[in-house]
């Protein structure tokens, strides 16, 4: 059985047979999801998705690319979504320097309020590091209490040896089978078991094969689990079982 730690059931890419997709999940091997909020619409829309199925949870929180519309309410928001037993995580959230550079500062100002808020909350935080490695690493850095996982891990091997060494875990998903995988295998070749868990990213990030723009569901993680287990040298099934595993104890899932 697998658990999707990380998807987005919410884009409007499932619009049209959303529930076909998350109905057919159980039958295919997926026990558990957690379905990540980007901004307050799609926060609130991944809780009503937790209440719709038993098996999904949700995460709540803005993603660097939203954090334009962070307001004064948007604090209090998260502690409401919170408050709710199926709400497991503040996520996604972090540093996204990719597509625009123009509003570093404010990205900055909203992780480091949702990094406290987790604290005061007592939830993990799921992060988005893309090409913003040292200052998101800097940022982290000042809130050693805060319990969390890199999700898409994309740093190095020795990026990765500092957040395991602050209990933290590693997210790895359909990238893994794209070329330039190099330096997530190595850093998924020496850390420990227990700290690696499985996502999608869903629609986004389908494993190869697949044809370009090709949506990607909870059902396309056994080739994930293949590649960690091929680099592991174990079973994909061995895989999923402790990415199960980790998963639950991480999220705090029963």
């Amino acid at each position: 059985m697998y658990f999707d730690t990380h998807a987005h059931y919410d884009d409007e890419w499932f619009d049209e047979d959303r529930d076909e997709v998350l109905s057919s999940l159980p039958e295919a091997g997926v026990s558990l999801v957690v379905n990540c909020g980007c901004d307050e619409k799609s926060s609130q829309a991944a809780v009503d998705l937790a209440h719709q199925y038993d098996f999904i949870y949700a995460a709540v929180g803005w993603h660097p690319h939203d954090v334009k519309t962070w307001d004064d309410t948007s604090a209090d928001k998260l502690r409401r979504w919170a408050e709710d037993p199926k709400v497991v995580a503040i996520g996604e959230i972090g540093l996204d320097y990719h597509y625009d550079l123009d509003w570093k500062d404010l990205q900055h100002e909203v992780l480091e309020k949702q990094l406290c808020l987790a604290e005061e909350l007592d939830l993990p935080v799921i992060i988005h590091d893309r090409e913003a490695h040292g200052d998101c690493m800097d940022i982290l850095r000042r809130h050693p209490n805060v319990r969390g996982e890199f999700h898409c891990y994309s740093g190095s091997a020795e990026m990765a040896k500092e957040i395991l060494s602050w209990g933290w875990y590693l997210g790895f998903n359909g990238s893994i089978t794209m070329q330039g995988a190099r330096r997530a295998l190595e850093t998924l070749a020496m850390m420990p078991s227990d700290r690696m868990l499985l996502e999608t990213d869903c629609p986004y990030l389908a494993p190869m094969p697949r044809t370009n723009g090709r949506r990607n569901d909870s059902r396309r993680l056994p080739p994930v689990a293949q590649v960690m287990a091929d680099t592991l040298k174990t079973t994909p099934e061995l895989v999923a079982e402790v990415c199960m595993e980790n998963g639950r104890r991480f999220f705090g899932i029963e």
